[in-house]
């Protein structure tokens, strides 16, 4: 029995699927202690955009750290505090004429959207708030309660009050606009719904099965919002910072967002670092109503400015855009070619779905490209889902490497005794 299985708790996860320990990593790729390599196209869940060890990110962090500067601070003023807020504000926010307050919320997601959730019920005096099926918004209760997952919502233990749940786009197909349904239960005196303090949504369902809003759904989402004084929250910590191509997820759209929440990727070098952008108008908080010790995480402020660089030009998200039509086509023939195994093929930008109609063929695919090299997750209610989330960064024979390795796994799938024993042939 290893440390691990001796000592840590049994909630840990990952871990059971890849089963290997690792010491080092550069790039999109990780090595385990014996010096194997994997290619990674799991990418922190999202908390790596940039790679490993990105050497940029990574030489800005050892100069602040050989500088002997201030490492934790909670919310004093500093230097890195002050030149993460003006890169941001000069390379994000102002040339795309966005005017919000930066929230430091304390270091994970979660914080971001427990502090955005407790914000939108002060500033309107409501106490309900409206998710959507399939979502994920984090663990602790707040959060908990506008997540969807069953599973994970029984983790609580107690009931997870005060929201509500309306189907998200595409629910009940693509012919039908749910949208419709949610606005008729708002405007319905006798619906049972009281007016909702905010919507809180992710434009790509990341957790959830990798469920993509259209732009119209999402542009009317938002006007619905405001045509009755209801906040809109979007929750952009995993498919933000670039992960659909423009730095933001809800940019093509052309929506403006209440309140904003970022984290995984925000760091650039998987530090912990969340914030909550608010709207100025919104910005109500008394001083220390909403705190955290590690709210002022300095070794995450350095790199997160110098991730920045990424976003002086077009090049990252020209590169996303490209990458991501590519992997769609080659994902794309791979449905066409897999007897009837794949359901759908979907996703923006640097993240991609392929939902199998059997939701354990989705873990068997991610065990076997394990054993060839790459590092795969899945997500969905069921865990049907195969989901790609390798770092922006990848070089393309990198990409491609990965992709066969998925197209080797789905081969040796139809050819599988126990596949045709179960399924009494492949089609």
């Amino acid at each position: 029995m290893t440390i691990f299985e001796r000592r840590e708790s049994q909630v840990r996860s990952y871990c059971r699927t890849f089963d290997a320990v690792f010491d080092r990593a550069i790039g999109s790729t990780m090595y385990d202690e014996n010096g194997r390599a994997y290619i990674d196209f799991f990418a922190g869940a999202g908390s790596l955009n940039y790679g490993h060890n990105h050497p940029l990110l990574k030489q800005a962090l050892l100069d602040y750290l050989n500088g002997d500067h201030v490492v934790h601070t909670l919310d004093l003023y500093t230097r890195a505090k002050r030149t993460f807020l003006e890169r941001f504000e000069s390379v994000i926010l102002k040339p795309r004429c966005m005017d919000y307050r930066v929230m430091f919320t304390g270091p994970t997601g979660t914080n971001a959207v427990e502090a955005a959730l407790k914000l939108a019920r002060k500033v309107t005096g409501r106490k309900g708030v409206v998710a959507f099926t399939n979502s994920f918004h984090g663990m602790t209760l707040g959060s908990l309660a506008v997540t969807g997952n069953r599973m994970k919502r029984a983790g609580a233990g107690l009931p997870l009050n005060h929201a509500d749940s309306a189907p998200f786009d595409g629910y009940f197909g693509q012919d039908v606009d749910t949208l419709d349904q949610l606005q008729q239960v708002l405007d319905d005196g006798s619906a049972g719904w009281d007016l909702p303090a905010a919507f809180i949504v992710e434009t790509v369902q990341g957790e959830g099965g990798v469920n993509v809003a259209q732009d119209t759904w999402l542009q009317r989402l938002a006007q619905i919002a405001k045509d009755r004084g209801i906040l809109l929250i979007v929750d952009d910590i995993q498919v933000g910072c670039g992960r659909t191509g423009p730095f933001f997820s809800f940019e093509s759209a052309g929506i403006e967002p209440d309140l904003v929440t970022l984290s995984k990727s925000l760091s650039g070098f998987g530090l912990p670092m969340a914030i909550t952008l608010i709207r100025p108008e919104l910005d109500i908080w008394e001083p220390g109503e909403h705190n955290g010790t590690f709210r002022g995480h300095n070794p995450a402020f350095v790199t997160a400015a110098a991730s920045l660089a990424f976003w002086e030009t077009d090049q990252l998200s020209q590169k996303v855009t490209t990458d991501g039509a590519h992997i769609s086509a080659r994902l794309d023939q791979m449905m066409a070619q897999s007897d009837g195994l794949i359901s759908d093929v979907r996703g923006r930008g640097m993240i991609w779905g392929m939902e199998f109609k059997k939701p354990d063929l989705a873990a068997n695919v991610s065990r076997m490209a394990f054993e060839q090299g790459l590092i795969i997750e899945t997500s969905g209610a069921e865990s049907q889902v195969l989901k790609l989330l390798p770092p922006l960064t990848i070089n393309r024979d990198t990409l491609d490497l990965g992709l066969r390795i998925i197209e080797s796994c789905l081969a040796s799938l139809l050819v599988s005794p126990m596949l045709t024993a179960s399924t009494g042939g492949h089609s």
